[in-house]
C-alpha cells in the first residue's frame, strides 16, 4: 500500500477547497482472490460523498463491475489531500491518479476514465 500512498500524496489539486469546489476522487480496494495479483484499486470521481457512491456501486446502481463484486472498502487517506475539488479537475486527477498508481507498479487498477 505504500506504493499507492507515494503515488498518490504526488499529486495535487488546483482547485481544491476554493469555492464551488463540489466534486471528489476516490479510491476504493479491490479484492478478488481468483487473480494471480488479488489486490487492486479503482478509482473514480464523483459530485457525490465518496461513501454514498461506494454505497451505490455496491449496490448495482451505475455500478462499476469490479467494484460491485469485488469492492471491499474506501480508502479516503489516499485522496483526502485532494478533494472536494471544481469538476474539470477531478475528471483530469481521476486519471491522473489512477495512471500514478499503474506507474508505481500497482498491478491492477480500474477505472480513472
Amino acid at each position: 500500500m505504500s506504493l499507492a500512498v507515494r503515488a498518490a500524496r504526488g499529486l495535487r489539486a488546483t482547485t481544491a477547497n476554493q469555492p464551488g469546489a463540489a466534486h471528489s476522487v476516490y479510491v476504493i480496494l479491490l479484492h478478488d482472490r481468483s487473480r494471480y495479483q488479488p489486490w487492486g484499486l479503482y478509482v473514480g470521481q464523483t459530485a457525490r460523498d465518496p461513501d454514498w457512491r461506494f454505497d451505490q456501486h455496491k449496490a448495482g446502481y451505475k455500478a462499476s463491475g469490479p467494484v460491485r463484486r469485488f469492492g471491499v472498502c474506501l480508502l479516503p487517506d489516499l485522496t483526502v489531500h485532494l478533494n472536494p475539488m471544481h469538476r474539470w479537475e477531478s475528471l483530469d486527477l481521476e486519471a491522473k491518479l489512477a495512471d500514478a498508481f499503474r506507474e508505481a507498479g500497482i498491478p491492477w487498477v480500474e477505472g480513472g476514465h
